[in-house]
Formats: C-alpha cells, sequence, structure tokens
C-alpha cells in the first residue's frame, strides 16, 4: 500500500469521450454487467435490492476490503485493469485463507463523475479476469456506484468451507511447523522501486517511468500491482491438516505476530528459509501469500515451504517473532501509521 497523497486526478488516456456524468447511472451499469463473470453460486445476481447465493454448507465465508485513491494506490502507476484484479485478488485471498472457496463478491465503486466511463470497463475487466484465473466459479453478484472526489473500490468477497471447519488464527501450537505458499520480498521491493525510480524530480507519480519498471523489473512490480494470490492452496491446506492460517498482507512479521497472538504462542523463522533479502522477506507487505502451521508429523501440502517452528512462550511473550532464535521487529503496513518497515 502507497502512502503519500497522490497526484492529481490523471487516469489513462482514453478514445472514449463519455464519462460517468454523461449517463445515467442504469447506463453505467447496462455498460459494465454484461463484462462480468457470473458467479455457479448465484440464484439470483444483479437487478434486485440484493443478490442470492447459494450456501451447501450452511454457512459462509465473508471478508471486505476497500482500496482508495491515495493511501492505497497511484493512477500514474496502475492501470484500470490493474486496479479490478488487486481489488478482487486481496479479497480471494482473505476468502482462502480461512481454508475456503471463493464463491462471490460485492463491488461498490465510487468514481469522480469525470471519469472516463472506459475507465470503469478496465476495473471490471480486471476483477473478471482475476476471477476467472484465480478463482474459477467466482463471480460479480451486485454492488453499488457513487459519486467521490478520489476513485474508490469496495470489495466483499463471500466463500463456501464446503463441510470443513474453518482454518482460524488461534489453532497453532508448540511445534507446528510454520509454512508459506507464495513469494515473499517482491511486492515490497516493487513497492521501493515505484516510489524510487516510478516518479518524476518533485516525487509526483510518474506514467511513464512506472511502465518503464514494468519492463525492467517485471516480476517485483507485478507483484505489488497485480499479485497472484495462491487461492487454490487455502482449501488445499484445511484439507491437509492446517492448524492457523491468514493472508500476508501486511508483512510476514507482522502477521506471524497475529498468528502468534492469537494462538498463544511464539514463531521462530528460520533465516536459511527466508531468502537472500531477510529484512525483505520480514517486513515487506502485500505480498499476498498464505502463511500456515502444521502439526509437527504433518506432511506439508504442495505449494507450501518451511519457514520456521512454533514455540512455547509465557503469556507476557504472545506473539514473538524471532528469527535462528533472536527477537525481531513486527515491522510491516499499518494504515495509520504508514510503512513501518524495510521495503527494499
Amino acid at each position: 500500500m502507497t502512502t503519500a497523497a497522490d497526484a492529481p486526478l490523471s487516469l489513462p488516456h482514453s478514445d472514449a469521450t463519455e464519462t460517468l456524468a454523461d449517463l445515467s447511472e442504469g447506463a453505467v451499469l447496462a455498460r459494465i454487467f454484461p463484462r462480468l463473470p457470473t458467479a455457479s453460486a448465484q440464484l439470483l445476481g444483479p437487478g434486485d435490492d440484493a443478490a442470492v447465493i447459494s450456501a451447501p454448507d450452511g454457512r459462509f465465508v465473508v471478508t471486505t476490503d476497500m482500496m482508495i485513491q491515495g493511501p492505497d494506490f497511484r493512477l500514474a502507476w496502475s492501470s484500470p485493469h490493474d486496479l479490478g484484479w488487486k481489488a478482487a485478488a486481496t479479497n480471494l485471498s482473505d476468502v482462502a485463507a480461512m481454508g475456503a472457496r471463493p464463491t462471490a463478491l460485492v463491488v461498490a465503486i465510487a468514481a469522480p463523475p469525470s471519469t472516463p466511463v472506459s475507465v470503469l470497463e478496465g476495473l471490471v475487466d480486471g476483477l473478471r479476469d482475476c476471477c476467472e484465473a484465480l478463482a474459477p466459479g467466482c463471480g460479480v453478484v451486485g454492488g453499488d456506484l457513487s459519486a467521490s472526489d478520489a476513485l474508490t473500490l469496495a470489495v466483499t468477497a463471500f466463500g463456501d468451507l464446503e463441510g470443513r471447519a474453518p482454518v482460524l488464527r488461534s489453532g497453532a501450537r508448540p511445534g507446528d511447523t510454520v509454512a508459506l505458499s507464495g513469494r515473499l520480498g517482491d511486492a515490497g521491493i516493487g513497492l521501493e522501486l515505484l516510489f524510487r525510480l516510478g516518479v518524476d524530480s518533485n516525487g509526483v507519480p510518474d506514467r511513464a517511468r512506472a511502465n518503464a519498471l514494468k519492463l525492467t523489473h517485471p516480476t517485483e512490480v507485478a507483484a505489488q500491482l497485480t499479485p497472484v494470490p495462491p487461492i487454490a492452496s487455502g482449501p488445499i491446506a484445511a484439507l491437509g491438516g492446517a492448524t492457523a492460517m491468514l493472508d500476508v498482507s501486511d508483512g510476514l512479521a507482522i502477521d506471524a505476530g497475529r498468528i502468534a497472538r492469537a494462538s498463544g504462542v511464539g514463531i521462530d523463522f528460520d533465516s536459511r528459509c527466508l531468502g537472500e533479502r531477510i529484512e525483505v522477506a520480514l517486513g515487506g507487505g502485500e505480498d499476498h501469500g498464505l502463511l500456515a502451521t502444521f502439526a509437527p508429523d504433518t506432511v506439508l501440502p504442495p505449494d507450501f515451504r518451511r519457514l520456521g517452528t512454533v514455540v512455547a512462550v509465557s503469556g507476557s511473550s504472545w506473539g514473538t517473532i524471532t528469527v535462528d532464535g533472536a527477537p525481531h521487529d513486527q515491522g510491516g503496513w499499518d494504515p495509520y501509521r504508514g510503512w513501518d518497515g524495510a521495503a527494499g
């Protein structure tokens, strides 16, 4: 997530001249609904006051997340498609972290009336493509449109536990293996590159410089702007006996601390498992991998790799994070404090 004030609204150039102010809400919806994916769990989709979604399990997982121009993204760095993709991906990852299969999204978008309609079309195309790529069968069943000075996306995601117990943060036990599905540090490096090299001489986000970075550092910049969380690994981890799990969105150290506090334990990372840039792996945010713990005799599911061990600590030390036994700060992203950790 980004922290400085964004430059004045500067949307990607488009040949289309129509803006949101030129059309009614109904006309805008008529333009974007055909572009949205249909959820396989949908019993009643857009068009009524609320959607109806099947819940064969009798329960459903629900989560929500917001992306606001300024604190969360830069229009000079992200295309509308990028924003739609990321808004879907971050919510799908939270559903997967509960061990559930994503089934449906509800999307609310607020934008300046001067916004080209093509921008909203790009947003919903990103939502659609992310769902189709990462969570086939998950679709958009409804939402809302409004006007705002800053482009804002709010996504609510639903998931099916398919008869399984949800995987909580509170189930880790001493001796459990700590493992991760996904990459570490790339998104943090991408953000650092964008802040350092994706700006003009005045520090204002610059589209041309950001596009150049997408060519020279494609892996890192894509990890920040269009993350690809291991959504399928969530249900697989649940079936494989995960005792605790969460989405690594704010940084490995701070998110591991959340599991540790909820479970009344500590977590010790093995530096050999964290790669060459240990501080980036621990402090970089928005990787959106899945961090899970497994009983010590469990064979790790595919795509999970060991990072460390759950350790016993006294009550006053619950939530302690160590690396090779040495205490480590839990830096990471806090929306009210900004980026508080190493990013590159």
